[in-house]
């Protein structure tokens, strides 16, 4: 009998498709899903440029004193107007979003890897750990933000990396519990009870099968996070708590001697106050699209 000779056909495994590809999908659903989301995502990247770029982009120094050109209003020389000592309020403005895009991402970066620590781990392990956690906790969020910041500055001193270490505590801890709440909900999922049977670790889980699947959070937690720190760092600043003058902060730019020359040139409190609005709401949109298109549950959600 002849024979019979098998032959397997091998095909050449499907290309995955590219991160880039993924980045652009999700940008077109976003623009075609979301317009509001996507106007706040151009907005916060208009401010991004500007702060990155403050250095190159304003036209002069920011504490360049002319005392020549004192509360001048907005003009061609002057886009935004001048302050009591002469400064341009443009130049100003840039270089405050240069520091607020510096505090704004580094304490929310901080707030969320403290907010995923505290929140996978307590979600995870659960028992007495997470209960004794869990009322640390309670016991922080019992106080007044405000307060908190105020003391613990008061105490350890105003400046920058001060300033982004209180935030990021400040807001780690507290945005921890929506971190625990996704991580109780992915706990109860078969491939993790699957993973505990073979054995897997404790980080092994949590790392490759608990963090995974609440990323979706994770990234809108941090972009809320970002417009938050933002405010809570205007306020500290007005309060002259935050980045000590003559750092152009938009809260200090809102505070100090120049409240008192407001009545008399008011763009001196619409510059740093609508650039302030204008940046907190656009992340706050961009945010909330965000979670609409991550979030399975949601209606915008795949």
């Amino acid at each position: 009998m002849a024979d019979v000779v098998q032959t397997t056909i091998v095909t050449a495994p499907r290309d995955r498709p590219r991160r880039q590809s993924a980045s652009l999908r999700f940008l077109v659903r976003l623009f075609r899903d979301k317009p509001l989301g996507a106007a706040g995502f151009i907005i916060c990247l208009i401010f991004l440029f500007c702060g990155v770029f403050a250095d190159v982009i304003a036209p002069y120094g920011m504490n360049q004193i002319m005392p020549i050109n004192r509360l001048k209003p907005p003009s061609w020389a002057f886009p935004l107007g001048t302050d009591h000592l002469g400064r341009d309020i443009f130049s100003r403005v840039l270089y405050g979003a240069q520091l607020s895009v510096i505090i704004g991402l580094a304490a929310a970066t901080l707030a969320t890897v403290i907010s995923v620590l505290i929140g996978i781990t307590t979600g995870y392990l659960g028992g007495r750990f997470d209960m004794i956690v869990q009322r640390f906790v309670d016991a922080w969020q019992s106080f007044p933000d405000l307060i908190i910041l105020i003391v613990v500055v008061s105490v350890v001193g105003p400046g920058l990396p001060q300033v982004i270490v209180v935030l990021g505590l400040l807001f780690g801890i507290g945005g921890s519990r929506i971190i625990r709440g996704a991580a109780l909900s992915v706990r109860e999922n078969s491939y993790v009870h699957a993973a505990q049977s073979i054995g897997a670790s404790t980080p092994r889980i949590l790392l490759r099968h608990i963090l995974p699947n609440v990323m979706a959070p994770v990234i809108v937690l941090f972009t809320t996070r970002v417009g938050a720190v933002i405010l809570a760092e205007s306020a500290l600043s007005f309060l002259g708590l935050g980045v000590p003058p003559p750092a152009p902060t938009w809260g200090g730019m809102l505070s100090g001697s120049s409240r008192s020359y407001m009545y008399l040139a008011p763009w001196l409190a619409l510059a740093p106050g609508i650039c302030l609005t204008i940046v907190v709401y656009s992340i706050n949109v961009f945010g909330d699209a965000l979670r609409d298109l991550l979030d399975p549950r949601m209606r915008g959600g795949r």
